[in-house]
């Protein structure tokens, strides 16, 4: 298992010496095995030294994941390449009632709100190579229930046409963030913090969830430009370039963004692919809800048989970015549900049985460790799949259990034949001969 053991040779700065050796032993069962990946489980592949009782002890303690994520993924990620922070959040359904943050929260592979927990995810986004690197995850708490005090109905009195004498105009820059968004800006602090000048991040990327301009605000905050999503009705308007009167305030508002005919100044791009015409444009916008102005991309498809109309609209607070780009990032995000898919079919994200908070975060966290960790493996491998990889761990798993009851009176083995052909059983791709 050298392979494993010279990739994690940067964690022991990082840990402790039984720590690192708990987290390498760990980390080579869970190549190795197969069913489901719970404490229990991990403690029958591991090798002397690694107890179900230590193994328990291991996911009580206080470990900086961050780091150890960090540390992997930064031999990977180039400074000269455009790197960008991409955020989402993940349910895993559970049952009972004593499991740390247990609560209902939305998921979308149900279409509905489920019990479970939740984790809010930041990842690290290669756009040349197409990869993402996560490196936080943390808990999401459920909301705490509120009673609502019994109130008599009282009836309201009716205010006079007009704004209500001593209102004062209120600054949108200043706005309060909700728990979701405060726990995100308080994660990017922290993995800007934690990368420091080896990385210039400039855009973050989220889904049409921080399509608002509290997000749009609480991201300016740190530094940083968003790319997300807005409604597909969303109420867009121009900016007015008209003559002025010199009467009153000067216009803000020019004319309104009609989806049905939208201007053909602003088309960037026409195609026709299996009879749906794709039409995108470009502009920037205001909207009344958002205080700064957008560069706004919209998509339109059409159906040329049945004339039925689909319209995406995407938007940036970078003015200057182009419309390509701002697709291609916004696209790229869905790395990171390739990163939740692999951390719950292989890495055990849906399957650990824990109910104690340490116990939660360590088993999340190991789960999107091991996917920093296969990505890593396989580069240098260069095999196509975590299937492959695991197959191949579980074959030498089997060949070094082999050769430990063989008689010391054996006749010569070719051991690297051996151990060639015994890691290729239930591989998907086939191994490449060298040239």
């Amino acid at each position: 298992m050298n392979e494993i053991t010279t990739l994690l040779t940067c964690m022991h700065p990082l840990l402790d010496i039984n720590t690192y050796r708990h987290l390498l032993i760990i980390s080579q069962a869970l190549l190795m095995m197969t069913g489901r990946i719970t404490m229990l489980g991990i403690s029958r592949w591991t090798e002397k030294g690694c107890s179900y009782r230590t193994i328990q002890r291991f996911f009580s303690k206080n470990i900086s994941w961050c780091s150890l994520t960090w540390a992997i993924a930064k031999t990977f990620l180039k400074k000269s390449s455009i790197i960008l922070i991409a955020g989402d959040a993940t349910t895993v359904t559970k049952s009972g009632k004593k499991t740390f943050g247990l609560g209902r929260f939305f998921s979308s592979i149900y279409s509905r709100a489920v019990p479970g927990i939740a984790f809010q995810t930041l990842s690290l986004l290669d756009v040349e190579k197409r990869t993402s690197w996560p490196i936080l995850i943390e808990q999401m708490l459920p909301k705490p229930k509120s009673k609502k005090p019994v109130t008599t109905k009282s009836k309201k009195e009716k205010r006079g046409r007009g704004r209500p004498k001593g209102s004062k105009n209120k600054n949108n820059h200043n706005v309060v963030l909700n728990a979701e968004m405060t726990q995100v800006q308080t994660m990017l602090q922290k993995l800007l913090k934690l990368i420091g000048e080896t990385l210039q991040p400039v855009y973050f990327v989220y889904d049409g969830e921080f399509g608002n301009n509290a997000a749009v605000q609480m991201t300016r905050q740190v530094g940083l430009d968003l790319i997300s999503k807005l409604r597909n009705n969303s109420a867009l308007y121009f900016k007015w370039d008209g003559v002025y009167s010199g009467k009153g305030r000067l216009p803000v508002y020019g004319d309104k963004v009609d989806y049905k005919n939208l201007p053909a100044a602003h088309l960037k791009s026409e195609e026709t692919k299996k009879q749906i015409l794709t039409r995108i444009y470009q502009m920037n916008v205001i909207h009344k809800k958002f205080t700064d102005a957008l560069n706004v991309v919209i998509i339109e498809k059409k159906n040329v048989k049945t004339g039925k109309i689909a319209t995406v609209i995407l938007f940036s607070t970078d003015l200057e970015l182009d419309w390509k780009n701002i697709i291609d990032y916004y696209r790229l995000r869905f790395q990171i549900e390739f990163n939740f898919r692999d951390a719950k079919q292989h890495w055990g994200l849906e399957d650990f049985m824990v109910i104690k908070e340490h116990s939660v975060v360590n088993s999340a966290n190991l789960s999107m460790w091991m996917v920093n960790v296969s990505q890593a493996m396989l580069v240098t491998s260069g095999e196509k799949s975590i299937l492959d990889l695991k197959a191949r761990h579980h074959g030498l798993r089997y060949a070094q259990e082999i050769f430990k009851i063989l008689p010391e009176n054996t006749k010569p083995i070719n051991i690297v034949q051996l151990f060639e052909k015994i890691p290729v059983l239930g591989r998907i791709h086939g191994k490449k001969k060298a040239a």
